[in-house]
């Protein structure tokens, strides 16, 4: 899985699945410009991939604002040259059942995973299609599969419009060379999972160990994913072994959602 001199963008970069394929993708040779709309954990993680002998560029963007991924491919054009790979990542989400949801959850929600993963992909599209080449990997969720334990029913639909966006965008960017597929994480150890823990030990009143030990009971493989996990499919998707996969949606989940 050679990525030597790849040119990837890695949205949501500052932490979590965002960091872990970030320096997975680097170790394996890609050059990264690491996005997130907090600057400072962008060039954490950017300077830890100039540590792995890497070209690594930090860049801070609100991926909610079209305006902002417009800049953010540009600036990643100028100073890394092109635009080879995209790791659609960034996401947002809170722990609510379906009745305290509001108009705002949804807004906030859908302005990052829905609309922020549309764009971006369009935005590197059209630097991608020119030179007839080109991989987008979508961070989805088995949430958007029906997964019962999804975080809320808003974030599910989110995640649900990018697995059907994966689908469609692989078949109209496939005349161009254009790979597009998408990654469905299961539970995955990351500040985003511990801040759902957190809400469920308090409203439950348990140890949030006890909150961890309920939460991962029915994984058949007994156990979470690490983001290290999502980064090894995501580092597979960008080699030239996945040449010939497009349009799909792979989980990652320790068999909660079989496909």
């Amino acid at each position: 899985m050679n990525l030597n001199d790849q040119i990837v963008i890695v949205t949501g970069a500052g932490q979590g699945i965002g960091r872990a394929a970030a320096l997975k993708l680097a170790a394996a040779g890609a050059h990264i410009a690491a996005v997130d709309i907090n600057g400072p954990a962008a060039r954490e993680t950017a300077a830890a991939v100039v540590k792995l002998g890497r070209r690594g560029h930090a860049i801070e963007a609100d991926l909610g604002s079209v305006a902002d991924i417009d800049r953010m491919v540009g600036e990643t054009v100028k100073t890394l040259g092109r635009v080879d790979t995209l790791v659609n990542n960034a996401g947002v989400t809170r722990r609510a059942d379906i009745m305290d949801l509001t108009e705002a959850d949804w807004d906030r929600i859908h302005r990052v995973n829905a609309k922020g993963v549309f764009f971006c992909l369009q935005r590197c599209a059209r630097e991608m299609i020119p030179r007839r080449s080109g991989i987008i990997i979508n961070i989805a969720s088995i949430a958007g599969k029906g997964f019962p334990g999804t975080s809320n029913a808003i974030y599910a639909a989110s995640k649900g419009a990018v697995i059907s966006l994966t689908k469609t965008a692989a078949q109209q960017l496939g005349r161009h060379n254009i790979n597009v597929n998408s990654v469905c994480p299961g539970v995955v150890m990351t500040p985003l999972v511990a801040e759902i823990l957190r809400v469920d030990s308090e409203k439950s009143g348990i140890s949030i160990a006890e909150a961890e030990k309920k939460f991962v009971a029915g994984i058949p493989l007994k156990r979470a994913n690490q983001p290290e996990d999502i980064a090894d499919m995501i580092v597979f998707l960008a080699s030239p072994g996945a040449r010939n996969i497009t349009g799909q949606s792979f989980n990652v989940d320790g068999g909660l959602v079989p496909d």
